[in-house]
Parts: structure tokens; C-alpha cells; sequence
């Protein structure tokens, strides 16, 4: 067992966890300022968070995700059938599954956007595309495990999370390589689809949120905006941060995050936490191109860097008023648990995938059998 941690240990992306420190750092100051017993709370998550980060690193990936991933996958559209029957409904959303005799709440929602990832990357180590990427029987095959959970999601109604779960698939599927014109006829049909989606598929509320988006921005984003400008460009004191302060400012801690980390630290602040998101991106496809051939970890590394682009972009354009309010917080900034721990998955995941990336295969008594790749593997 000692053998075992310290090869992980040994090739760990390292720099891939100091990047997030400065996120970590940053979030739980504003959260601090905002609400001492949210703080405690966050720091709480960070040690649950902590945990699941060191679980998952040390769980042998390569040799169970043939059977855990379409174990996982079947339960987890199990569970999101169920919501639709046995759902806990909490402020007119019905997402959550509670545990009988506990009393604890389940998303199932956001374990799948680890499961989606973990299953495209199963099927996809396990046939990868040819020179020319995908044709149209495997894009079909990999597109069924992306669309059936997203309308699955969608129903609840959770459109926001189901979106991202779309394009966090199928940006996996660009990154990975697929037939040029089938992308050219989903963008040519998706424009066609556009208004018919918006007058029949879309819920009222839904589109007063676009409507509001176009024309009047909503309560939320008039408050929001006024904390940025008032920030400035080097922001202000907390005690200056009226906004926030007096409450006028909506889900400061969590949604709108954002927003007060304008008012305190104004543009300044805003540019930082932007360049330190875009950098980890850059990094996680960085590393989908260096290992383009393991496509455990190019699918895993470009899943992270989309659900990072999406919920980011989502998340800014959103409290500037570019985009419709949904519930999607800044990942791993924003106050709040599930997400947090979801994404710390992700990446023990990942830096496992990276740990062994040299190892064919696990023997059974969970130690690693030392077998270079050969010429023609590389």
C-alpha cells in the first residue's frame, strides 16, 4: 500500500492544484465577510471536499470503470426517474430525492455530470474515433448518453443544469473528434429548431427570463450591476459595500458572488478571478492535448475545462445581464456543497488517471503492476 500512494503522489498534477488554491482563497474571504456561519459552513464542505478529492485519487479507475461506469450511469437515470415520482419539491422545483429516516436531500441531477463524463469516457477508450472523427453511427451511440439524462433533467424543471450538461457533452465530443458535416447539420438544424423550442418547449417563467434578459433586466441584475459599478476599479471597503451589506444585493454568497466580489474589489478583482479561471482552463486542455492518445484523461481533462468554460461564462454574463438568471454558481467560488464536492471528484478522478498513466493495469491485490506502454501503445 505504501508503494501504491507514493506512485500516486509521485505523479500528481500538482500545478493543477495550486491553481485552485487562489480560487479557494478568494471565495472564502468574500463568504467570511458576508456571513461568519456560512464561512463555517464552507470550510466544513472543504473538508468533506477534501475527502472526496483523496477517495476518488486513490480508487483504481482503469480497472473498475468498465462495470462502474454503466453501473453508475443506470442508477443515476434510475434516481432521476424517481424525482418525477417521489421528489422533494422545494421553491417549485422538483430535483431533489430525500433519504427516509435522515432526512438528507440528493441531487441526482448533479452526479451526473460526473457520470456522463465517466461513461463517454469508457465508451470512448474503448472505441476510440478514427482519423476523421466519429461518423454517424458513433455519434449517435455517444449522443444517447448525453441526451437521454438531459431530458431527464430538463423535466424537473432544471433547464440551467441541463443545458450544461449538454454542452459540457457534446464540447467532449468536439475536443475528441467528430465528422465535420455532422456538425454542420446539428448547427443548421439547431438554428431551424430555435424559435419552435422557444414558443412550445419553454415553460412561462422561462421565457420571462429571456424576455428580461432582452429588455428590462430583472430585480436580481439591476442590484447586481449597480454593486459592480459602484465597485469601480479598485472597489471598496466592506463596510462601503452597501449593496451587499444592507441585503440589497440577492444570494450574495452564493449566485451573485460575483457580483460583491466587484463591489469589494472592482474591476481589478473581477479581471484576477477571470484570468485565474481562464488559465485553468487552458491548463486542462492542455493536458487533453498532451495525453491525446489516453483518452481516459483527454476526456476527463476537456469534460473539466468545458464544465469550468460553461458554468463560468454562465454564471459572469448572467449577473451582467448577457444571459437569462439560472440557478448556476461560479464553480468551486460560490458558497454551497454538492457542486463543490462534485467538481473535487472530478479531480481526484482525473489526477488518478494521470498517476497511472504509464500502469496497463491493477493486480488484485490493489497495487499497481509496473508495465511501460510499448512503442505502438504511445
Amino acid at each position: 500500500m505504501f508503494d501504491y500512494d507514493k506512485r500516486i503522489f509521485k505523479n500528481f498534477s500538482y500545478l493543477l492544484i495550486l491553481q485552485l488554491l487562489p480560487l479557494f482563497f478568494i471565495s472564502s474571504y468574500l463568504i467570511y465577510e458576508i456571513n461568519q456561519h456560512l464561512f463555517q459552513k464552507q470550510m466544513f464542505y472543504y473538508g468533506i471536499a477534501a475527502v472526496a478529492f483523496t477517495v476518488a485519487a486513490l480508487i483504481p479507475w482503469r480497472r473498475i470503470l468498465w462495470w462502474f461506469a454503466p453501473l453508475f450511469y443506470v442508477v443515476n437515470l434510475a434516481l432521476l426517474v424517481a424525482v418525477e415520482f417521489v421528489g422533494k419539491t422545494i421553491l417549485g422545483a422538483q430535483r431533489w430525492i430525500e433519504i427516509p429516516g435522515i432526512g438528507i436531500t440528493i441531487q441526482p441531477s448533479e452526479f451526473m455530470k460526473v457520470n456522463v463524463i465517466m461513461m463517454l469516457a469508457y465508451l470512448i477508450s474503448k472505441k476510440p474515433p478514427p482519423r476523421s472523427g466519429y461518423g454517424l453511427i458513433g455519434f449517435f451511440v455517444l449522443s444517447l448518453v448525453i441526451i437521454i439524462p438531459f431530458v431527464a433533467i430538463a423535466k424537473e424543471p432544471d433547464l440551467g443544469t441541463a443545458l450544461v450538461l449538454l454542452l459540457t457533452g457534446y464540447g467532449i465530443l468536439f475536443i475528441i473528434g467528430i465528422d465535420w458535416k455532422i456538425w454542420v447539420t446539428i448547427f443548421l438544424l439547431a438554428g431551424a429548431a430555435a424559435p419552435v423550442v422557444y414558443e412550445h418547449g419553454l415553460k412561462p417563467y422561462q421565457k420571462k427570463r429571456i424576455h428580461d434578459m432582452i429588455n428590462k433586466p430583472s430585480y436580481q441584475v439591476r442590484q447586481a450591476l449597480i454593486a459592480i459599478g459602484s465597485g469601480g476599479i479598485e472597489g471598496k471597503s466592506k463596510e462601503e459595500a452597501t449593496q451587499t451589506q444592507l441585503k440589497f444585493l440577492p444570494v450574495s454568497s452564493t449566485d451573485f458572488i460575483f457580483a460583491y466580489l466587484g463591489e469589494r474589489f472592482g474591476l481589478k478583482g473581477m479581471v484576477t478571478v477571470i484570468s485565474l479561471y481562464i488559465l485553468l482552463i487552458l491548463h486542462l486542455l492542455w493536458l487533453s492535448a498532451k495525453y491525446k492518445r489516453d483518452y481516459l484523461i483527454k476526456t476527463f481533462s476537456s469534460g473539466l475545462a468545458w464544465l469550468f468554460f460553461v458554468y463560468m461564462g454562465v454564471n459572469v454574463f448572467m449577473i451582467i445581464g448577457l444571459a437569462p438568471v439560472v440557478g448556476l454558481p461560479l464553480p468551486m467560488f460560490s458558497h454551497g456543497g454538492t457542486s463543490f464536492i462534485i467538481f473535487a471528484v472530478m479531480f481526484g478522478i482525473l489526477q488518478n488517471l494521470i498517476a497511472f498513466k504509464d500502469y496497463n493495469r491493477y493486480t488484485s491485490d490493489a497495487k499497481i503492476s509496473m508495465q511501460p506502454k510499448t512503442a505502438k501503445q504511445k
